[in-house]
């Protein structure tokens, strides 16, 4: 029996590789930011240098909202002429209402559709799909495909360093207590994504330098219990902070594939210009 076409769809919080880029089966929805009544799609009409431009000049924390789930449902229809399935792998559910308007919009279309949390964002979601086409490659069928990858989703670790405590503040993830002591002490808090794909102040540390060699320590630690093959350094316009943490990574972790990128630009509405991203997946043993 062939294996089933499948279509993987995701959103534009995704690190998107030249390789899914140029996939002719990967689709991609981009969330929508707003500043005043100007509204522009991520990745689409906005980068992430023009994002970072009009923060600056306005002092203005923009919105930011999910594809509607009539906009998922135009696509799953539109699959349905090409393709047997879809898997669709988006930010957590708890950061984010994309996963649910997914939802909502396979029942809308009828389209089998695997929806799955991410239960984090970036790089993690990139390992996803990632994962999700090798099996396909071996003629896994799409539902279990999608049961696989909900589970692998809880074997991510993500650490961010911020680069705005206040657009963080702003957009709803910090509370008040935690923004005003950070801003006081002049602490550098990193944050975790939980299993649970929410926000959790993990470790406040009292420089950027000492933050930057925590997180590689924290690879460390991680690989003393898990298998790790590859590590994912993410930033928000910030190459030279990257670059330091990838030599620090290479100086301990040799054998290490790190990938550098960007965080998108609805990730860097919220976290800011200047944030530092650590992703890595702890394999199944």
């Amino acid at each position: 029996m062939p294996n089933k076409r499948i279509a993987w769809v995701t959103d534009s919080t995704a690190y998107i590789t030249e390789e899914l880029a140029a996939h002719p089966d990967v689709y991609v929805l981009p969330l929508s930011i707003t500043f005043n009544d100007d509204t522009y799609e991520d990745g689409v009409d906005l980068t992430s240098d023009e994002l970072y431009k009009k923060i600056r000049a306005d002092k203005e924390v923009p919105k930011t909202s999910q594809p509607p789930a009539g906009r998922f449902a135009e696509l799953y229809d539109i699959l349905k002429e090409k393709y047997d399935a879809a898997v669709s792998v988006h930010i957590s559910s708890q950061l984010s209402g994309t996963y649910s308007s997914a939802l909502q919009g396979q029942e809308i279309s009828g389209f089998q559709v695997e929806v799955v949390d991410s239960l984090s964002m970036s790089y993690a979601i990139t390992t996803l799909i990632e994962r999700g086409m090798k099996q396909a490659g071996e003629g896994v069928d799409p539902a279990t495909i999608g049961e696989n990858l909900q589970a692998e989703a809880k074997r991510s670790e993500c650490y961010v360093l911020l680069g705005s405590l206040e657009q963080f503040y702003k957009g709803g993830r910090m509370s008040g207590a935690s923004y005003l002591i950070g801003n006081l002490l002049k602490v550098k808090p990193i944050i975790k994504i939980t299993n649970e794909g929410t926000f959790e102040v993990f470790q406040k540390v009292r420089s950027e330098k000492k933050a930057i060699r925590r997180m590689a320590e924290l690879l460390g630690e991680a690989r003393k219990v898990h298998t790790i093959h590859g590590v994912q350094i993410m930033h928000g316009n910030a190459p030279a902070k990257a670059a330091e943490l990838k030599q620090l990574v290479e100086e301990k972790f040799a054998d290490l594939d790190i990938v550098v990128g960007e965080i998108s630009s609805t990730i860097a509405v919220h976290a800011g210009e200047g944030t530092l991203g650590m992703v890595w997946h702890n394999e199944e043993a």
